[in-house]
C-alpha cells in the first residue's frame, strides 16, 4: 500500500518481504509420488500424440463402449435424428421429383383416360399426404420406428420410393441394433461389479511364522461370488540396469500367499493376503525409514474373477503407495461366530492394531537371528465367539429299585 503511494520504493518492499520468509519456506517440498495406479483402479496414464487416431474407428463399437455417458448419450440421440433427416430429405426429393408437391399436378384430371378405363381417373403420387419437408420428415420417422398412423403411405406408382422404404427399414435396425448393443454393454461392464470388491487402505507389515510379511485385506460385499478369483501382485519403481538403462516404471511380480494356498482364493469373507518378504522379495531391504512420500515404490494389487450372476469377468485393482504402508502393525479380527453362524464386521474392516515388529529389513533379520531372540510374542489371534446359546443336557438313568 506504501509502495502504491510512492512513500516507500518498491524495490525495498519486495526485499522486506524476501527477508520475511523463512528459510526453510523458500524451498518447495518434494511433491509425493504420482499414483500408477489409483485407490480406486483407475490407471494414472495420460496417453498423448497419437498419431494414428483411425486405428480407433477400425473398432467403431468398442470406442462407442468407452465414450462417457453425456457422449454416448449425444451420440444415440444423433444417429436417429440424422438418419431421420437424411431420409425425410430422400422422400421430400422423391415426392418432388414426382410431382407430388404441385398441387395443380395433383388435382388434375383426365376424363378421357379415366373412362376409357372404367374407373375415375386421377393422380397417383408416390407417397400420400405429403404436401412438404416436414410431412416428409413425419413419414421418414413412422417408416423408421414403424408407427404406421395410417395417413401416409407408399403407393406401387413409384418403384423407387419401395427402394426407399427398405432401405431405410434395414438402416433403422442396423442403428437399433448397435446402439441399443453399446447401451446394454456400458451398464454391464465389469467394473461396476469391482466397486463392491473393497481392499483395506492400508497394508501392514508384520511378524508372522517368524518372517516379515506383507498383508493386506481384501472383502466382498455382496452375497454373489466371484467364481475362479485369483489376486496377484506388483511392485511398480524406478530401475536403472547394469548398462545404465533407467526404466520408470518397472513391474515386477512378487509371489502372493493367502490361506486356500496359490494365487486363487475363496471369498465368502474378507481375507488377509500376505506375501512373506524373503531374499527373492524385491521387499528384502525395505525397513520403516523407507517408508515414507518420498520412497519411490508402489505396490498394484489385481483381483480377478467371475461374476457369478452375469459370467462376465471382471478385475478390482488399488495400489498402496510407501507411506501407506503401516509397519509392525496387523488386522483386527472381524469374523465371529455368532447364533450358529459366522457374521462379518466390516466397520473394523481396515483397522490395525500394533505387534512387537523387529525396525530392520528382513535381509538383517535373516542374516541375524538374534534379532528374534529380543522380540515378545503376541498373543495369538483367535475368531471371537458372541452370543452362544449353552443348551442343557439331560441324562436318562434307571431309577433304583
Amino acid at each position: 500500500m506504501l509502495s502504491r503511494k510512492g512513500i516507500i520504493p518498491e524495490e525495498y518492499v519486495l526485499t522486506r518481504l524476501a527477508e520475511d520468509v523463512p528459510d526453510h519456506a523458500r524451498y518447495r517440498a518434494r511433491e509425493r509420488r504420482a499414483r500408477f495406479v489409483g485407490k480406486n483402479g483407475a490407471c494414472n496414464v495420460a496417453h498423448k500424440n497419437i498419431r494414428e487416431q483411425g486405428r480407433f474407428l477400425q473398432d467403431v463399437f468398442t470406442t462407442l463402449v468407452d465414450l462417457k455417458w453425456p457422449h454416448t448419450l449425444l451420440i444415440f440421440t444423433m444417429s436417429f435424428l440424422c438418419s431421420w433427416l437424411l431420409f425425410g430429405m430422400v422422400w421430400w426429393l422423391i415426392a418432388f421429383a414426382h410431382g407430388d408437391l404441385d398441387h395443380s399436378t395433383r388435382l388434375q384430371r383426365d376424363p378421357g383416360e379415366g373412362a376409357a378405363a372404367g374407373a375415375p381417373a386421377g393422380f397417383v403420387p408416390c407417397v400420400t399426404s405429403i404436401h412438404s419437408f416436414t410431412s416428409a420428415f413425419l413419414f421418414s420417422i413412422e417408416v423408421q420406428v414403424t408407427i404406421g398412423f395410417g395417413g401416409r403411405m407408399v403407393t406401387e406408382e413409384c418403384p423407387a420410393a419401395i427402394l426407399v422404404l427398405i432401405v431405410q427399414n434395414i438402416v433403422g435396425l442396423v442403428i437399433n441394433a448397435i446402439m441399443l448393443g453399446c447401451i446394454f454393454m456400458k451398464t454391464s461392464q465389469a467394473h461396476r461389479r469391482a466397486e463392491t470388491l473393497i481392499f483395506s487402505k492400508h497394508a501392514v507389515i508384520a511378524l508372522r511364522e517368524g518372517k516379515l510379511c506383507f498383508m493386506l485385506r481384501v472383502g466382498d460385499l455382496r452375497k454373489s461370488m466371484i467364481i475362479s478369483a485369483t489376486i496377484r501382485m506388483q511392485v511398480v519403481k524406478k530401475t536403472a540396469s547394469l548398462e545404465g538403462e533407467v526404466v520408470p516404471l518397472n513391474q515386477i511380480d512378487i509371489q502372493m500367499e493367502n490361506p486356500v494356498g496359490g494365487n486363487s482364493i475363496f471369498l465368502v469373507s474378507p481375507l488377509i493376503i500376505y506375501h512373506v518378504i524373503d531374499k527373492n522379495s524385491p521387499l528384502y531391504d525395505i525397513s520403516p525409514l523407507n517408508l515414507h512420500h518420498h520412497e519411490d515404490l508402489e505396490i498394484i494389487v489385481i483381483l480377478e474373477g467371475v461374476v457369478e450372476t452375469t459370467g462376465i469377468t471382471t478385475q478390482a485393482r488399488t495400489s498402496y503407495l510407501a507411506d501407506e504402508i503401516l509397519w509392525g502393525q496387523r488386522f483386527v479380527p472381524i469374523v465371529a461366530e455368532e447364533d450358529g453362524r459366522y457374521s462379518v464386521d466390516y466397520s473394523k474392516f481396515g483397522n490395525t492394531v500394533k505387534v512387537p515388529t523387529p525396525s530392520c529389513t528382513a535381509r538383517q533379520l535373516e542374516e541375524d537371528k538374534s534379532i528374534m531372540d529380543t522380540m515378545p510374542l503376541s498373543p495369538k489371534g483367535t475368531i471371537r465367539k458372541r452370543s452362544v446359546k449353552l443348551k442343557p443336557k439331560f441324562t436318562i438313568c434307571d431309577e433304583p429299585s
